[in-house]
């Protein structure tokens, strides 16, 4: 059996996201909509991350994709389960960011407002790895014109692992579409489902 995925995604995102999207309707086209699950995570990282818990358990051993504050709970998640993630402009320790930003937040594609408070903070810090346990479990892709992380703190923490560094790009990762075999690939998706399809078609 096609092996599932599980998309997890960044701080104030959603399953609406661009990346989302794109996957979404390109596992659809490949008729394996069944095998990914992109849930709308709650703001509140312990919450997201019982709610990650829980499709953990239902989908067996699923591989991770995780963007941004998405890559962080991915991590935590793959050292805690044993599980292959790939990890897209992925945040590190970004409860070491947040000086500044505590107070009303607001999520960028549904319009729920909600208010970043220190216990968010704690909780995040409460999942942070110090060291990987193995790093061939990982794909890190990243774009050094990120505006919102600078790639070079990923490109430290996860420089025993499978990196993909690209000049240019952005934090919402340009060109992911055209990346998407890459992707199935990793994920263990066979190579006949969707080798010859443009998945610039998706962008």
């Amino acid at each position: 059996m096609t092996a599932s995925i599980l998309y997890i995604h960044g701080l104030n995102s959603s399953p609406a996201s661009l990346k989302a999207s794109q996957l979404l309707r390109a596992m659809d086209h490949l008729g394996l909509a069944e095998q990914l699950r992109v849930p709308a995570l709650h703001h509140h990282p312990r919450q997201a991350i019982a709610q990650l818990e829980a499709l953990i358990g239902e989908r067996g051993r699923p591989v991770l994709v995780g963007s941004s504050l998405g890559g962080y709970y991915a991590t935590h998640l793959a050292e805690r389960h044993g599980l292959r993630a790939l990890l897209i402009n992925p945040a590190v320790r970004p409860h070491l960011r947040f000086d500044g930003y505590l107070g009303p937040q607001k999520n960028y594609y549904s319009g729920e407002t909600w208010e970043l408070t220190t216990d968010h903070v704690s909780a995040l810090a409460e999942l942070d790895v110090p060291l990987l346990q193995d790093p061939a479990r990982y794909q890190v892709w990243l774009q050094t014109a990120d505006e919102t992380l600078d790639y070079r703190q990923a490109e430290v923490y996860y420089r025993a692992c499978a990196l993909r560094i690209q000049a240019g790009g952005d934090h919402g990762f340009q060109g992911f579409a055209e990346r998407l075999p890459m992707l199935f690939a990793f994920a263990g998706i066979p190579r006949p489902l969707w080798q010859g399809i443009d998945f610039s078609l998706f962008n």
